[in-house]
């Protein structure tokens, strides 16, 4: 017989029917308070109660679903009347969905559904947990107080004390004289948190999920650290408007910076970041992020104004808009893509008195550019316009770039066309630019390109013949040197590409592999046509690597196309996992044989007249997941010298473990060594532990040193670097980090960051993990975003 019906048999039914009051044996007893039409149709009767099936456990109850359960109690000795009130003393609980009230006498009025409980109450609601003398509350309401209690929140493990906590509903509470903190509790009556917030008043919001504090005291290690009339703070990872916490660095270019970010959560799909920065050498500085989302458009904007800057005694600014939209459209295949980027500020020196800004205008370069990209079947369109902003360096100036208004591009693609794969490119642009500062008219510039390929392939194998034909068209504001307003230009190409590949299982190390052998051969022919009087709007020469060494061109761009006979011979092997196919090992090598001289060159170029290439060589290792290695070398045979090389090696054995360093040679121009870690310093004496939890005790910590250093060995200094130390005390974090940005070859920007993360509450210094993450490779936050416990983790 189940455990609810014996304690229904033992009592006198006769009494249900009366308003006399009933008692029970004191024995551990549950009684169900259900309607009185269940009490008499189910509780007296012969029908069994019919359970409701549930595919899960609800993590979240509405109100709705919250008042239609059930209630139950228990206790050493429980009186009163049916469907009025009920008395439960010794060991009384009540239970009514996700609320839990226990204490050593529960009153509980039916009608009114208040419950009062005197002594050592525990309510734990949806997994918080709250304790005290004294209680009254209206259950599914939740509406009420609690006298004197210490309260323990699951969703950020914060806990605290206070003299009274109000519950105004089941979302909101004000807590009294309260206190606050995600310090885990240690045993002991002297015992303190690191850190503690101190208030008057803390009202929670679990809807918007933030939490406010009037009359507010932080303090750090009994220190009081920052004290506030009022301060908002987060309960969860949720976005919620306010004052951040302000944020204050040092820099030898800016001075002191102390900033006040406010944070405007407009919508669940936009919000603002408006950030007031006083530099003590430079003046205030405005900067304003705006951000939105929606079904078929988002973009971000922001906007950096100083009125005045002492630096340069002007007013300075900097603008960097980002749109991406989906345009539906009947003749389109799925919509037309729209993509806007706008890059603006106000003079030359901006990249480099603000390096820290968007990282889009700390460039010499800000494209502005618009483009509408649709596909129709084969077809591929865009439509764009692309504008350039060049800020010039009277040290190291730059030629500027044309400017595309516009520019018109198609490309048909099939497959399988009678066997072969075609494509068809078409382009038409309008170059336009200074003429005084580039030297060449601008001009209207029409390019197609046609080609075909048929791949024959087999298992062992195969080889791939292409031929293609570009056809060029030019029509020039002005006359070129010769006299001429039009130039045009067609340039066919053939080549072949093949390769093979063999494989054998062998064994290396005592590990099972499969080894492959790779040799693969190309070959191009081009025709040379004089290029010499056209000018370059758009081509440069191709980067000399494993890849390029494969292609046709020896130029990128469409106003240069190379007269090539060239045959590039490789060979790559590979050492793979046979049951994964995983690459435990790569080794590459490739050189390239020219047959004629290559006359076409870039203006100002010299012929290539070298009969036979750099070798290429190329290979990585991955034999352990924790190690990683991998380089190339550029090796010239004639002088039996390295033109260029790049060796790279990468460790990483856990979370927050990572050592990485790279060596990058050319002959003649730079040589540099680059050095990046994260990695706990208790491992030096032997501490081998993982990290701190968040809210997890006091006592000793953890510390990291984290760090990436650039070196110049050539110049014998360091160029771009950052090195500082983390500590985690599981409660609170601590960062120290310094950042030197080179912004030429003799001037480089420096500041120091500091930094306290109070867990579960606020930040409190210049926030330096942007940087971290930006400039130290698998570099790991020490506190991750957190998933949202479950209150069944803390279900009593």
């Amino acid at each position: 017989m189940h455990a609810f019906q014996k304690c229904l048999l033992m009592r006198d039914t006769s009494l249900l029917t009366t308003p006399s009051r009933f008692a029970l044996a004191p024995v551990c007893l549950s009684v169900a308070l259900l309607q009185s039409s269940l009490a008499g149709a189910q509780l007296l009767g012969n029908d069994p109660l019919q359970l409701q099936p549930s595919p899960l456990l609800q993590e979240q109850l509405s109100p709705q679903v919250r008042s239609s359960l059930p209630t139950f109690v228990s206790g050493q000795r429980i009186t009163g009347r049916p469907d009025l009130e009920t008395v439960v003393e010794g060991d009384a609980m009540l239970r009514k969905g996700d609320i839990v009230i226990k204490a050593d006498r529960l009153e509980y009025d039916q009608p009114t559904d208040l419950a009062k409980a005197i002594g050592h109450v525990l309510v734990n609601r949806a997994g918080n947990v709250y304790e005290g003398p004294l209680l009254e509350l209206r259950v599914d309401a939740f509406e009420g107080f609690f006298n004197e209690p210490t309260y323990h929140f699951l969703r950020n493990d914060a806990h605290g004390q206070a003299s009274r906590v109000d519950f105004v509903d089941d979302q909101r509470a004000v807590i009294h004289n309260a206190t606050y903190t995600t310090c885990r509790r240690l045993p002991g009556p002297s015992w303190m948190p690191d850190w503690i917030l101190k208030a008057s008043t803390i009202s929670l919001d679990n809807e918007e999920d933030v939490g406010t504090a009037s009359g507010a005291l932080l303090s750090f290690k009994g220190v009081p650290v920052l004290p506030v009339p009022f301060i908002t703070f987060p309960l969860s990872d949720k976005r919620k408007s306010g004052v951040l916490p302000p944020t204050l660095g040092l820099d030898n270019v800016n001075g002191t910076e102390v900033s006040l970010p406010y944070y405007w959560n407009i919508a669940p799909n936009r919000d603002a970041t408006l950030t007031p920065t006083v530099m003590t050498k430079r003046g205030v500085n405005l900067g304003t992020e705006f951000r939105y989302l929606e079904d078929n458009y988002a973009g971000t904007a922001n906007v950096e104004w100083m009125p005045f800057d002492q630096l340069r005694d002007s007013s300075r600014w900097g603008l960097n808009i980002n749109h991406q939209a989906r345009i539906k459209s009947a003749w389109t295949d799925n919509g037309a893509a729209l993509n806007l980027s706008l890059n603006r500020v106000s003079d030359d020196n901006y990249w480099r008195d603000f390096t820290r800004t968007n990282s889009s205008l700390t460039q010499r370069l800000l494209a502005n550019d618009a483009t509408l990209a649709w596909t129709n079947g084969a077809w591929a369109n865009s439509v764009r316009t692309l504008k350039w902003q060049t800020l010039q360096d009277v040290t190291a100036p730059i030629v500027p770039p044309y400017d595309r208004l516009p520019q018109l591009a198609t490309r048909y693609t099939r497959s399988n066309l009678a066997g072969m794969d075609v494509a068809l490119d078409a382009d038409y642009t309008r170059f336009q630019s200074d003429g005084i500062r580039t030297g060449q008219p601008n001009a209207e510039r029409t390019f197609s390109l046609l080609q075909a390929s048929r791949v024959f392939q087999s298992s062992a194998g195969y080889i791939t013949p292409k031929v293609q034909l570009h056809a060029t068209n030019y029509q020039f504001d002005a006359p070129l040197k010769d006299g001429a307003m039009r130039a045009s230009r067609v340039v066919p190409t053939l080549s072949v590409d093949t390769g093979v590949v063999f494989e054998r299982d062998t064994q290396l190390f005592g590990r099972a592999l499969r080894q492959t052998l790779e040799p693969r051969a190309f070959y191009v022919n081009t025709p040379y046509r004089d290029q010499s009087l056209l000018p370059n709007y758009d081509s440069g020469a191709n980067d000399f690597n494993l890849s390029t060494i494969y292609s046709e061109n020896a130029f990128v761009g469409n106003d240069r196309i190379s007269d090539s006979n060239l045959l590039t011979i490789g060979v790559t092997s590979r050492f793979l996992d046979p049951a994964t196919g995983a690459e435990n090992a790569r080794i590459g090598v490739a050189q390239r044989l020219r047959f004629q001289d290559q006359n076409v060159t870039l203006p100002g170029g010299l012929p290539a007249q070298d009969r036979i290439s750099d070798m290429l060589w190329g290979g990585s290792i991955n034999w352990d997941p924790r190690w990683r290695f991998d380089g190339t070398v550029q090796f010239n045979p004639d002088t039996q010298q390295s033109v260029r090389s790049t060796l790279g090696a990468r460790y990483n054995p856990g979370r927050y473990r990572t050592l990485s360093a790279a060596y990058r040679y050319q002959r003649d121009l730079s040589e540099q060594l680059d050095v990046g870690w994260q990695w706990p310093i208790n491992d030096l004496w032997g501490d081998r532990g993982q990290k701190l939890n968040a809210g997890q005790g006091q006592g000793e910590g953890r510390w990291y040193s984290v760090g990436r250093l650039n070196y110049s060995m050539n110049e014998r200094k360091l160029v771009d670097s950052v090195l500082g130390l983390e500590y985690d005390a599981g409660c609170w974090l601590g960062r120290m980090v310094w950042e030197r940005l080179q912004t030429s070859s003799v001037t480089a920007t420096q500041r120091i960051m500091f930094q306290l993360e109070f867990v579960g509450f606020s930040r409190l210094g210049v926030n330096p993990l942007k940087s971290l993450k930006d400039n130290i490779p698998n570099y790991q936050y020490l506190r991750e975003p957190s998933v949202m416990p479950s209150r069944f983790s803390n279900y009593d």
